[in-house]
């Protein structure tokens, strides 16, 4: 008999005292699609640390050039002269298989060479002549060792530890891909804390002795989350949580891109498309429109020489950049739905609505989220760029003990956004702990043998919303080895999911009457690093470098 168990990677924190002990001060990072931000509680208050530039939010961007490998600001400003070298939208790479459909999706429109090693992602780089591939895990990494260094600066000190967010509808395989690009960085990362819920935590923190429900709508460069929690007084707890992890900024802009393309090629019979210079150029041109189209109602996109010698000159209306994404705006009220009917709320139920990430400043989605709610207007006193980073402070600085943030006796309970289950007999998911359930969280089930005088079972381990196994995701498997033959039914195998507070996944089964067990914590089963790998072929080092004065990174590979 077969067993498989369905298991998501979820995350609990409270006020109480880590089970680790960790080197503070933590600092807490929101590694962003498009840009990241780093924040850390200092004499008594949380600071959204700027980087050498002075901006508070950097581009998670990684470029390598034949002299050096620039990260952030620098590395943006060079993407239309450097095309197939500049990497970014990682986030939308880590942790999928190379045949997942997004990010075969994704590879049609990334100037940079993403290849297939043993099923897994890999970006192909060339400098100085000699290829040299990175994992998702890598590059995300040099993002993750330049805010570490931003911190540093700003601290005076060496920072080792961080509190890293993700998107809530996040799995397995991307939370712990992420904590292995983590550890690249040489952070040791004391959470893993979903986005929804560290933007909840900047905005309720001074929400004392106040019951209420608030719905958080993130949506940022790259992907869509919707939460919903309650806050009484100190007491954070996720209800419902829902979203797409391929839905942001990201899209919008290459709708606009694909409408450039065609109206070029309608005026002058080139084709741009495929150019990777004008891919670039045209980018950087749409990002900039589409936040200008925030504030006005129609701007200029202008390239000099933007294909094959021919400028681009063209009128981009508010009115027509809603009309290109009305379809993906639209897309984003599902989730808001489904997470109200999971949470059990009614619309009036929702005391506050807060708005996160980037695209959240477009007009038409603030339109659509408040005609949703009946005309409620949404929470305007919280910052959409800095709110999560600032929330994953304040979470290190409750790993840390501080209680100077007012956080002295915050509970932060999360829940499952995925069904735990087992496979049953023709492959159906049998559902053991529901999506919503509060962690951590630990539960049993017993079964027995299908044939006679079996001696050993395999345990497969899954995560999803399918009726059958086959369309979920598998995360790891494991077998239990030394039954004591006997008829079929009669041995009692127990088996067990464990999700603790710092997102371990531990799965057991063992025989009862004898002392026959098996377990697994989930680690590599999924295409995920190695520890060795880890720890010794992609370790980051460090060299000063004249470039704008600052520290750059290098992987040995």
């Amino acid at each position: 008999m077969r067993i498989s168990i369905l298991v998501a990677l979820l995350f609990v924190s409270s006020g109480l005292a880590s089970k680790q002990t960790h080197e503070c001060p933590i600092i807490g990072i929101d590694l962003g699609t498009t840009y990241s931000c780093v924040g850390v509680l200092k004499n008594g208050r949380v600071e959204i640390i700027p980087n050498e530039l002075g901006s508070r939010i950097t581009p998670s961007v990684v470029a390598f050039t034949d002299e050096e490998r620039l990260i952030g600001e620098a590395a943006k400003n060079q993407a239309s002269t450097n095309p197939t070298r500049t990497i970014y939208d990682v986030k939308r790479l880590i942790g999928r298989g190379f045949a997942d459909q997004d990010l075969q999706n994704d590879k049609k429109f990334l100037p940079y060479n993403i290849i297939n090693k043993s099923g897994k992602p890999y970006i192909e780089v060339t400098t100085q002549g000699k290829t040299t591939t990175y994992v998702p895990e890598q590059i995300s990494a040099m993002v993750l060792g330049k805010m570490k260094q931003i911190a540093e600066n700003y601290l005076g000190m060496e920072i080792t530890t961080a509190v890293i967010t993700v998107p809530a509808y996040f799995n397995d395989a991307q939370r712990k891909a992420t904590m292995d690009a983590g550890q690249i960085a040489g952070l040791t990362v004391a959470r893993i804390i979903n986005e929804p819920t560290a933007a909840a935590i900047a905005y309720g923190l001074d929400k004392k002795g106040k019951d209420s429900n608030i719905l958080v709508y993130d949506l940022g460069g790259g992907t869509f989350d919707v939460s919903i929690l309650n806050i009484d007084n100190g007491h954070f707890e996720v209800s419902a949580t829902s979203g797409d992890t391929h839905l942001g900024g990201a899209d919008f802009d290459q709708r606009v891109m694909d409408e450039m393309y065609k109206t070029f090629k309608r005026k002058t019979g080139k084709d741009a498309s495929s150019d990777k210079r004008a891919q670039q150029k045209l980018k950087r041109e749409v990002e900039n429109a589409k936040r200008a189209l925030s504030t006005t109602h129609e701007v200029s996109i202008d390239i000099e020489n933007f294909f094959d010698g021919v400028d681009l000159s063209e009128k981009l209306t508010r009115s027509k950049f809603e009309s290109l994404n009305k379809d993906l705006f639209q897309k984003t009220i599902d989730p808001v739905r489904i997470a109200l009917e999971d949470s059990g709320l009614k619309k009036t139920q929702i005391d506050e609505i807060v708005l996160v990430g980037g695209s959240t400043r477009i007009p038409k989605i603030q339109e659509l989220i408040k005609d949703y709610f009946d005309g409620k207007e949404p929470a305007k006193n919280i910052n959409p760029d800095e709110a999560v980073a600032y929330g994953a402070a304040v979470q290190g600085a409750i790993i840390c003990g501080d209680a100077s943030v007012g956080a002295k006796n915050m509970i932060i309970i999360d829940m499952t956004p995925l069904t735990l289950g087992i496979e049953l007999v023709g492959g159906v998911m049998g559902k053991v702990v529901p999506r919503g359930t509060s962690i951590p969280t630990k539960k049993s089930e017993t079964f027995t043998t299908e044939s006679d005088n079996q001696t050993q079972l395999e345990v497969a381990i899954y995560e999803g919303e399918r009726p059958l196994v086959k369309a979920n995701h598998l995360l790891g498997r494991f077998t239990l080895k030394g039954i004591k033959p006997r008829p079929r039914g009669e041995p009692v195998i127990v088996v067990t999911f464990n999700i603790d507070e710092n997102s371990i996944i531990t799965v057991s089964a063992e025989e009862e009457g004898s002392d026959v067990k098996g377990e697994i914590t989930i680690t590599n089963d999924k295409g995920r690093l190695t520890q060795d790998q880890i720890e010794s072929n992609f370790k980051i080092s460090c060299f000063n470098s004249n470039r704008n004065g600052y520290r750059c990174c290098q992987v040995r590979s």
